[in-house]
Formats: C-alpha cells, structure tokens, sequence
C-alpha cells in the first residue's frame, strides 16, 4: 500500500503537466472551430493558413469544449479523488 502512494505522489507532476498541455491543445482546437483562429501559431509564429472543412471545425469545437469542462471539473475532481482515498472501505479495516 506505501509502495502505490509512492508511486502516486511521484506520478502527480507528470499528470499535472499532462493535464494542462492536453487543455490547452482542447481549448486550441475549439479556438480554431469556432473562431478559425490558432493560438499556438499566433504565439509562436507559422503555420499554414489553410482553411479547414465544416466537420473539422465542428470536431476541434467539441474538443474545444470538453477542454474547457475538463479545466472547470478538475478541482472538483481532485479533491473528490482525495476525499475518496482518505476513506477505507470496510473490508479493508482491521
């Protein structure tokens, strides 16, 4: 049980920085789906400025979407995960 905290505690930047790069890239695409605008070519330059189709646009909003939830939800998801760890089921009580 120490050995899976561990490995928990240790794995907890990596899914921090994951996280925030995979919102990041959802809110990208719902930028560019609904707005035809590109974040990252905007910060850093280049890029092809080619038109996308309806359904590509209609797929990077939805992305967009689920990004902006899944950064809304995130907090609450997490302390409800450590809610959830802090308590023992009772089999597991001796």
């Amino acid at each position: 049980m120490a050995n899976l905290a561990k490995e928990r505690k240790a794995l907890e930047p990596w899914t921090a920085i994951v996280l925030a790069i995979s919102i990041i890239g959802a809110i990208n695409w719902g930028l560019i789906g609904f707005f035809n605008w590109n974040l990252i070519d905007a910060i850093f330059g280049g890029g092809a400025r080619e038109t996308t189709s309806a359904i590509s646009r209609v797929i990077y909003a939805i992305v967009g979407l689920c990004g902006v939830v899944l950064a809304i939800l995130y907090p609450r998801l997490r302390s409800r995960s450590a809610h959830l760890e802090g308590t023992r089921r009772p089999a597991e009580v001796r």
